[in-house]
């Protein structure tokens, strides 16, 4: 029951605030924290309280969430937050860390008599939003099952294994959507430079062996050229790094994933908060004199 479930959510931000506006909309109590505290206070008209430290956030709560920046961020906060967390109190990160990280925090609050689930998420803001996130948990199955439901307010989870797990699983889906969005903005460029309308070879292909999300939303966004942040550029970059650090320590080389890599570090020089369809922009920087489409870039 959402009754007895008492969620600290700690990181409000572009996905932050409104997967916490879905679990509040679901029935959950949650107490909102953030290091702009202005950023949480937007919660407070949802239902939500505030507190103005970690250490009240988790006080009373049974179930922490943290949706931050990175794994080191991600480990400040449990360091501030164990002197005060409840015995038993379960620690669901959503943040995208690397693996190893993940592993670290489960072993960290293991000792401390606390649980841990690692569960990264792919869907954006909009899905977010929409309460549709893909959502990749590592976790036992016994710590699972007590937070599918909650779970189920935000999204799609899967459980893909022990801790760590889930962020294996979003490095997978990040590494097919990096790769992707650059395919896509070679494709679209191809077609413009080769004289075909690329907005009417993006339609013909789509339903056949082609069609994908990236082609559907980003291939519009790159047609539109609008690269208005939903997944950051220095985001994908992180995780670029992120997946090349998973294969090393896993013993595999992923040649397609050093040269996408290499196509984000660039772009991220010039246009970090820019989305990360930007791909477009460091494809057309490597093309000089080619551009898709003649509008105005928004971002």
């Amino acid at each position: 029951m959402t009754s007895a479930i008492h969620i600290a959510f700690l990181g409000i931000g572009l996905m932050g605030d409104p997967m916490a506006r879905r679990l509040l909309q679901a029935g959950y109590r949650v107490t909102a924290w953030n290091r702009t505290q202005a950023k949480a206070d937007a919660l407070a008209g949802a239902g939500a309280q505030v507190a103005a430290a970690v250490g009240d956030a988790v006080r009373q709560a049974n179930v922490v969430i943290s949706m931050l920046e990175a794994g080191p961020v991600v480990a400040q906060v449990i360091d501030v937050a164990l002197p005060d967390l409840a015995p038993g109190a379960l620690w669901i990160d959503m943040s995208s860390t690397r693996q190893s990280e993940a592993q670290q925090f489960h072993a960290r609050l293991q000792a401390s008599g606390c649980r841990f689930i690692d569960a990264p998420v792919s869907g954006g803001v909009a899905g977010a939003q929409a309460g549709t996130l893909a959502i990749m948990a590592g976790a036992s199955a016994a710590d699972y099952a007590g937070v599918d439901g909650l779970f189920g307010a935000m999204g799609r989870p899967t459980l893909v294994g022990p801790a760590g797990s889930g962020q294996v699983a979003k490095l997978c889906n990040q590494l097919i959507v990096g790769a992707t969005l650059n395919i896509v903005a070679e494709a679209l460029l191809l077609a413009q430079a080769a004289g075909a309308d690329p907005a009417a070879v993006r339609a013909a292909i789509r339903g056949g062996f082609a069609e994908s999300r990236i082609l559907d939303l980003h291939g519009q966004r790159m047609l539109e050229r609008n690269f208005v942040a939903g997944g950051q550029v220095k985001s994908q970059v992180k995780d670029m790094n992120n997946i090349l650090a998973a294969a090393e320590a896993a013993g595999v080389t992923l040649p397609v994933t050093k040269v996408v890599s290499e196509r984000y570090h660039a772009i991220e020089e010039v246009y970090p908060t820019a989305d990360h369809s930007a791909a477009l922009l460091a494809l057309e920087q490597l093309n000089q004199g080619q551009r898709l489409g003649s509008g105005p870039d928004k971002i």
